[in-house]
């Protein structure tokens, strides 16, 4: 059973307060130091696990990183029923999802060198009963954006201040099951609900315009009741400002323009490495340049 670092936790806490008072460049720079320090983590967990989702996790990094450090009300010693929920659609990059939360305190990061072993609370797809800071399960795609849009209502039945933020991938979107999930989150006034699209424009196999085109995305998902903010994916400062409360009363969706297997140069932009594992030779040169 995963229990909370609570000396990781200050580390934590620490961390994201000199983020949240520092001026834009230097808040620029620190959320950019972490994401690599992940980036970097990520690696070294897929190596030794032999396995994972290396091109996904490389792409939705900054994401996660600028969620976690300034923008979720969240708090992994402290855990109100009002907290803001964070669901990662596309659980196949767990491994992402596993190093953030790790440094974030939720468990120790010692735990993620079991990574997909055996008996491991840490496996391909997150599961909410065996890791702290899972807000449900995900894996198969097209399930967590319902499951948001379920969470978004319940906080406004409760009264609750909470937001609830989802991040799934762009190939993800070829499941009707999330437009569905759009319709009722744009009736019922979810302004409390941020989509996050991880645009890398690769799938499993191919481009995700050869495969079934989503283009034009904005339209579309404007068209769906939502208030669209599309933004570089990478840019940590962008994304903390598209990450803001609604304007219109619905539901948000930030397109993140993203490059799977951001910061690795033989990686970038290449749908092989949706899931493939580095050589001992790659790894290093992976490892020099996230440093």
């Amino acid at each position: 059973m995963l229990t909370t670092d609570l000396e990781q936790v200050l580390i934590w806490r620490a961390e994201r307060d000199r983020i949240a008072a520092a001026e834009p460049a230097e808040k620029a720079a620190l959320l950019a130091g972490r994401a690599q320090a992940i980036r970097r983590r990520v690696v070294q967990m897929i190596m030794t696990a032999r396995q994972g989702h290396v091109g996904g996790d490389m792409s939705v990094t900054d994401i996660l990183t600028t969620l976690f450090y300034g923008t979720l009300r969240i708090d992994p010693a402290d855990l109100p029923k009002d907290r803001d929920r964070f669901i990662l659609s596309k659980g196949h990059c767990a491994a992402a999802l596993y190093a953030t939360l790790a440094s974030c305190g939720y468990f120790s990061p010692n735990e993620l060198d079991t990574f997909m072993a055996e008996g491991s609370a840490l496996n391909g797809h997150p599961n909410r009963v065996k890791v702290p800071g899972v807000e449900t399960n995900t894996g198969p795609l097209g399930h967590g954006l319902p499951v948001a849009v379920g969470q978004a209502v319940g906080a406004h039945l409760a009264g609750s201040p909470a937001r609830v933020f989802v991040v799934a991938g762009d190939g993800e979107l070829q499941e009707g099951s999330n437009w569905e999930a759009l319709m009722a989150a744009a009736h019922y006034g979810l302004e409390n609900l941020t989509l996050v699209v991880d645009r890398n424009r690769l799938q499993q196999g191919a481009r995700t315009e050869d495969t079934n085109g989503l283009d034009p995305l904005d339209a579309r998902l404007a068209a769906f009741g939502c208030e669209v903010r599309s933004v570089d994916g990478h840019n940590h400062l962008a994304l903390a400002e598209a990450y803001a409360p609604s304007t219109t009363g619905g539901p948000v969706a930030v397109i993140a323009n993203t490059i799977k297997g951001k910061g690795i140069s033989f990686m970038e932009d290449r749908v092989e490495w949706h899931h493939k594992v580095p050589t001992s030779e790659q790894a290093d040169q992976a490892l020099l340049e996230l440093a």
